[in-house]
């Protein structure tokens, strides 16, 4: 008998020890799953939210036809970074720009040109954002090199031909037709405004280019950054200064003029037409304006 206890003891004490193992195995499994559970939630925790900008409202903006192009490219690129932002953009000249941003009925002026005295005493600060850089062609072929803003001046309004700057015969003035900001920029600079004497008036600076190229005795005008590299044509220097990025940001290069964001001192901006303004004069801005035909502002 004390045999048969024996054994049957043994089974039951092997029993519960297999019982037992299988219970630490069931433990260390679950308590695995747990853990990496608890893992994966915490790394989705972690992963940081996709980006996306707060800004709200509107910018409006009025003034300059010849900066079109750039607010243009600005906007574009500023709404797509603050869909929550409207820009907006009125064509009324560099004049109306400044009076729009002097009675608040524009948050940013637009203007061409530098603010004058009485404008910047009355309140008004400009912040330039872009140059002008208009760059004067002749074809290829003709020998002329240089010429002052004087000499540019006479053979566009007709007073002179080739002879006086060391070339031969008559001149044909290729220009933009009438609106064009880059006409206005020309014709303000070189004080030629309705005295022009044009052989051909075209409506793009590609069509201008093409004209200077298949003409011998062409002379014309378009941006810096619509020539570099142009075959068939030549960019003359000005009073000895050639025309580029360099000379138009250091103001050597003469035939040039500032695009300009007009505000009002005594009005703050809002949030969003200050973060505009501040993405205008970033270095992302700079490739943006380029493609815009006008040149960033100097480091």
């Amino acid at each position: 008998m004390n045999m048969i206890y024996r054994r049957l003891f043994a089974a039951i004490l092997a029993g519960v020890m297999v019982m037992s193992m299988a219970a630490c195995g069931g433990s260390e499994s679950g308590t695995a799953e747990s853990t990496e559970t608890a893992q994966t939630e915490e790394t989705k925790e972690e992963e940081p939210a996709e980006e996306t900008s707060e800004l709200s409202g509107s910018v409006s903006t009025n003034g300059s036809t010849s900066m079109e192009k750039v607010i243009g490219i600005l906007s574009e690129q500023f709404m797509a970074e603050n869909p929550g932002v409207s820009v907006t953009y009125d064509p009324t000249g560099s004049g109306t720009g400044i009076e729009a941003a002097s009675n608040g009925s524009a948050d940013i002026g637009l203007s061409s040109r530098a603010l004058k005295d009485e404008e910047a005493s009355a309140g008004l600060e400009g912040t330039t954002v872009a140059l002008d850089g208009i760059a004067i062609i002749v074809n290829a072929e003709n020998p002329v090199e240089d010429m002052s803003v004087e000499q540019i001046a006479q053979l566009f309004t007709g007073a002179a031909d080739w002879s006086l700057v060391g070339g031969e015969g008559e001149v044909a003035c290729i220009g933009r037709e009438a609106g064009s900001g880059t006409r206005d920029g020309f014709e303000s600079i070189t004080g030629t405004e309705d005295t022009c004497v044009l052989s051909q008036e075209l409506t793009s600076t590609g069509a201008v280019i093409e004209a200077v190229k298949s003409n011998p005795a062409a002379i014309g005008y378009a941006s810096l950054s619509a020539v570099e590299g142009q075959e068939g044509i030549k960019m003359v220097t000005v009073d000895g200064v050639a025309c580029s990025e360099e000379t138009v940001q250091d103001g050597t290069y003469k035939i040039q003029r500032p695009f300009v964001m007009v505000t009002n001192s005594a009005n703050e901006l809002s949030e969003p037409a200050q973060a505009f303004m501040d993405f205008a004069l970033s270095d992302e801005a700079d490739d943006l304006i380029r493609d815009a035909g006008a040149v960033p502002m100097a480091e």
